[in-house]
């Protein structure tokens, strides 16, 4: 019995060894995990096909680069919606945007001599929405937001004005805008404010780092309008494969450049701070590429429920957690960051209607599954980049597109159905050859609508 209870005691020690060299202390892993500052790195306009980690040969992003190789990278991540606000709206309050009735960016536009009208949406999170930001205040984070809001009706923002970052649980706040919408950066050659934001976003972070905190940074590039250093702009108009206008856009190409070096000034700064292995860092984008509708690897861009709309880079570092050079297969969508970042605090926060799933799960092993059947998308609008209002959900490896104008006058062709896994790129339409499978999904999509109360589009009379 000696021996046995000596064999334990040896066993508990080296475990707790094993505990103090991975997680730098010698509790249980729930409390370090809960411990962990969140630092949030949302880019606009940014397709995943854009970064050399996910592929790309002409752009050059060696910090994103990096990051995926001391994380997990997400290969079936999407956004809530192909255009701006609501994707950001899903990321603040959990929820699909259709059930927030805040579908298009904000004000939007209403054409007058369309097919369909466009419903009366909610042009503004609404203050009665519990966001991620209030909720970690709760767990005693300090919580700052610095960049592109895009949630009020309006960007005449101001401190303490309703719908406004500081109304929505944020402490340090910093609103900008794309460059000739709003005050200018007080950096030279800082138009889109990316200087600006990692300024005092790193400002945050060294006032707080002795506390947890959560630090969303929200960038305004790489969206329009495409400026930037001319000399940065050359390097890659001579780079071959460049296309003006096109899926390799050297304008786009020389702002990601200053983008992703602002990214490792941060991580670097994390690293000096020794906060590094105490922060878990996000890096995501709202929606894909301003450009042209075909390419590889994906079909369409911004303003798109195809692939190159709503497929985004996913990039989650966790020292410790995440196992480094790792690569996840599991669907997920912006609503997950509101239930994974309140596990992350601690926090049981009960919202209703909440369609989020936590990640944590898949930062622990890639391989364990998330209880769901689908992903959805709702987008009763018409954008001047996109190719009409649609609707789509994702089952497994099949993705169907509804398009509301020609489902709602009985038109042909009202459906696409794909098979991701063998066909990215949404080239094969199997709707007609799978007619029992493009039924039942379609099915699924509508009654999904129906369920949430999402706003529906009608014939003009």
């Amino acid at each position: 019995m000696k021996r046995n209870a000596n064999i334990l005691s040896l066993l508990i020690a080296v475990s707790v060894g094993l505990l103090t060299v991975l997680y730098g202390c010698d509790t249980n892993i729930r409390t370090v995990v809960k411990q962990s500052n969140i630092v949030f790195i949302l880019v606009d306009d940014l397709g995943s096909h854009q970064l050399g980690c996910y592929g790309s040969t002409f752009y050059e992003t060696p910090h994103i680069d990096s990051l995926a190789r001391e994380g997990m990278k997400f290969i079936n991540a999407y956004a809530a919606s192909t255009v701006c606000s609501p994707t950001r709206a899903s990321i603040m309050t959990g929820k699909y945007p259709a059930r927030l009735h805040l579908t298009d960016y904000i004000p939007g536009r209403v054409p007058q001599h369309t097919l369909l009208s466009v419903p009366d949406w909610t042009k503004q999170l609404l203050t009665e929405e519990t966001t991620i930001a209030e909720v970690l205040k709760t767990a005693g984070y300090a919580t700052g937001h610095f960049g592109k809001w895009h949630l009020n009706k309006d960007k005449n923002y101001e401190a303490g004005r309703p719908g406004d970052p500081g109304s929505q649980g944020f402490d340090d706040v910093l609103c900008t805008h794309k460059p000739g919408a709003g005050p200018a950066s007080p950096y030279a050659e800082d138009w889109h404010h990316v200087r600006e934001i990692t300024e005092r976003a790193l400002s945050f972070i060294e006032n707080n780092r002795e506390h947890p905190f959560f630090c969303y940074i929200a960038h305004n590039s790489i969206h329009a309008p495409e400026i930037e250093n001319q000399g940065q702009i050359d390097k890659y108009t001579e780079k071959y494969g460049a296309e003006k206008g096109g899926r390799n856009n050297p304008v786009q190409a020389a702002m990601l450049e200053t983008l992703d070096k602002s990214i490792g000034i941060l991580m670097k700064r994390l690293a000096e701070l020794e906060l590094a292995d105490k922060t878990v860092l996000v890096f995501f984008s709202d929606n894909g590429q301003l450009g042209v509708k075909s390419g590889l690897p994906y079909r369409g861009s911004k303003g798109d429920l195809y692939e190159g709309g709503i497929r985004m880079p996913l990039i989650i570092r966790w020292p410790g957690m995440v196992k480094a050079a790792s690569t996840c297969e599991a669907l997920v969508i912006s609503n997950d960051f509101f239930p994974t970042f309140s596990e992350l605090a601690d926090v049981k926060v009960k919202v209703k209607d909440m369609d989020g799933i936590s990640l944590v799960p898949l930062l622990q092993d890639p391989e364990n599954q998330l209880s769901r059947p689908a992903l959805y998308w709702h987008y009763p609008h018409y954008h001047s980049a996109g190719l009409g209002p649609q609707g789509a959900i994702r089952q497994g490896a099949y993705k169907l597109i509804e398009w509301y104008e020609k489902s709602s006058s009985g038109s042909d062709g009202s459906v696409e159905l794909y098979n991701l896994e063998n066909d990215p790129a949404e080239q094969r339409n199997l709707a007609d050859s799978l007619p029992d499978l493009t039924t039942s999904m379609l099915n699924d999509l509508q009654a999904w609508r129906l369920g949430i109360g999402a706003q529906e589009m009608e014939l003009r009379k």
